[in-house]
């Protein structure tokens, strides 16, 4: 089968998903797809470009549709959660991406287009909804980043007692708590008739 862009990502995802992008070399790559090392090289500049694409990739996997007339409140708890449960399908390439690219989540990514298309709709101002849209983002990104790398703050400090009174796991109820904070954060403003700084609607 000749070598393509697309199924050198597919191939490169499944050593990720296994061992961590650390152990991704180009060499194992081409070992997985019994090619040439060089051959590679046709298709990807190196192992940056490999990554990046297999980040478009999995991106692509994202999807969120809400029924029509769902308030936002409920829609940004939906397209956070979908892209939750994407970053647990993938943890070790989330988990790298969220901690070593900063630019891992493009304005052409679903992801940041649904966001936008939420928070625009709720009433943020067009002055402030690319900023808005970056720290909601930021903030979903950072909790994720604390579970897929088992951060101890996430864990209950005490483990028997959590369970006994709250049957919802302690990562789940964190994740909640944080959505709820993003959306009473965005919630004032939008009440007040828009009071954002420098608000232009």
């Amino acid at each position: 089968m000749p070598l393509t862009a697309a199924g050198i990502y597919a191939a490169a995802l499944r050593l990720i998903d296994v061992d961590g992008v650390e152990a991704l070399t180009m060499r194992k790559l081409a070992t997985a797809l019994d090619a040439n090392p060089m051959s590679l090289y046709h298709h990807v500049a190196n192992k940056h470009a490999v990554l990046r694409g297999v980040a478009r990739m999995v991106g692509t996997q994202f999807r969120t549709e809400a029924p029509e007339g769902t308030p936002w409140q409920d829609r940004i708890r939906l397209l956070a959660t979908d892209f939750r449960t994407l970053a647990h399908r993938h943890p070790k390439l989330m988990a790298y991406s969220f901690n070593h690219q900063a630019d891992f989540i493009q304005p052409d990514d679903p992801f940041w287009v649904a966001l936008t298309a939420i928070l625009d709709a709720a009433g943020v101002p067009h002055s402030e909804l690319h900023h808005c849209t970056a720290l909601v983002g930021a903030v979903i990104t950072d909790v994720l980043t604390a579970e897929l790398f088992g951060a101890s703050n996430l864990k209950p400090p005490n483990a028997g007692e959590v369970s006994l009174t709250r049957p919802e796991s302690y990562e789940n109820r964190v994740f909640r708590l944080a959505l709820d904070a993003i959306i009473m954060g965005l919630e004032s403003p939008l009440a007040a008739d828009g009071d954002f700084q420098g608000a232009d609607r």
